[in-house]
């Protein structure tokens, strides 16, 4: 029996008006933010090391891989069902960006983080090797100034280095976290700041911390300042890749390079950022970052020790190593540290 044409027209105009309101969802954007899965890249493409063995040669796959997490704008329809791409996760752009911090420089505060990363990273791996480098943690250098915070209004900025906090030395970030530590907030604290070779000292309010109402802070994120002089040159460039979660995988693949064989024919994935002492600290994004080793067809992936957990969750059968030291990373993948 053949349907009426007005059924028929019905139908082409209700899928006409569904597709209209699909696409107006799909180009709308939501305000909000997409958490995507990267697959994970081989590390020896990015990594130019002094005296390497360039014929050396990784059998197909196998090499030292780090993973990222890729970020954009959701669009209505993927804020509606973020269920659409595998192992997405929606944020709300004040998580990803503090108010008043726009993409941009949150970026530029991710580059420094990298920059860094990179020099620890391989600091790091040549002390391993037996080589003397020289490595001095100088400050906390400041990698982002939230907006309206005390130290946007003491004019501190990006790329200064904090020297000294109520009259005490820091040369670590934790060092800074240590002097404030006892303040209350809307305490004023007497700072010192290197920037370009010049010293200046500021006199800069504190506010509460979000998400601790009782711990006083100045508005800054931090991260090591060292003076390093590496003995080999290293040269590393991560392209637009930002943040510290890439330190362990390239200090795993410069002794790779120049030292033990770490991969061992294996497709090892590793994320986690490296400390100078050469602990290994926990970085976000995991559950991205695990799913982006599976789509590499890891046969290992490289976790800071606090991130196992939540990293064996998205496994599915992929082999998740927990590491708190570089040491630990070498040992677990059947490298020996060599020191000297």
């Amino acid at each position: 029996m053949r349907r009426p044409a007005s059924w028929r027209k019905g139908l082409v105009l209700a899928l006409v008006v569904v597709g209209g309101i699909g696409g107006t969802l799909w180009f709308a954007p939501s305000g909000e933010y997409l958490l995507l899965p990267d697959e994970a890249k081989p590390v020896e493409p990015l990594v130019a090391i002094e005296g390497e063995d360039e014929a050396t040669v990784d059998a197909a796959g196998s090499g030292i891989y780090m993973v990222d997490i890729l970020v954009r704008k959701a669009n209505l329809l993927e804020r509606l069902f973020p269920g659409l791409h595998e192992g997405a996760t929606l944020v709300p752009a004040d998580v990803l960006n503090p108010v008043g911090v726009s993409e941009q420089q949150r970026r530029q505060s991710s580059r420094l983080d990298m920059t860094r990363s990179q020099q620890i990273a391989a600091t790091v791996a040549l002390r391993t090797l037996g080589y003397e480098v020289d490595a001095v943690p100088v400050g906390a250098e400041i990698s982002l100034v939230l907006p309206d915070s005390p130290a946007a209004r003491a004019e501190l900025q990006p790329g200064d280095v904090i020297v000294r906090a109520r009259d005490r030395d820091v040369r670590t970030p934790q060092d800074l976290r240590d002097a404030l530590a006892d303040l209350e907030p809307g305490a004023e604290v007497t700072i010192t700041v290197e920037r370009e070779g010049e010293t200046a000292v500021h006199t800069v309010a504190t506010e509460a911390a979000e998400d601790d109402p009782e711990r006083a802070v100045i508005g800054v994120l931090v991260q090591q300042a060292a003076d390093i002089d590496l003995p080999v040159e290293i040269e590393i460039d991560a392209g637009s890749i930002g943040g510290p979660s890439a330190g362990l995988a390239f200090a795993l693949h410069i002794v790779d390079e120049l030292g033990s064989d770490v991969d061992r024919g294996r497709t090892v994935v590793a994320t986690g950022e490296i400390l100078l002492d050469g602990s290994v600290g926990a970085i976000g994004g995991i559950r991205q970052k695990v799913i982006g080793a599976r789509r590499a067809e890891a046969d290992v992936f490289v976790v800071p020790e606090d991130n196992a957990e939540e990293a064996r969750k998205y496994a599915d059968g992929l082999r998740v190593v927990p590491v708190e030291t570089f040491d630990e990373a070498l040992s677990a993948l059947g490298a020996a540290p060599a020191t000297s």
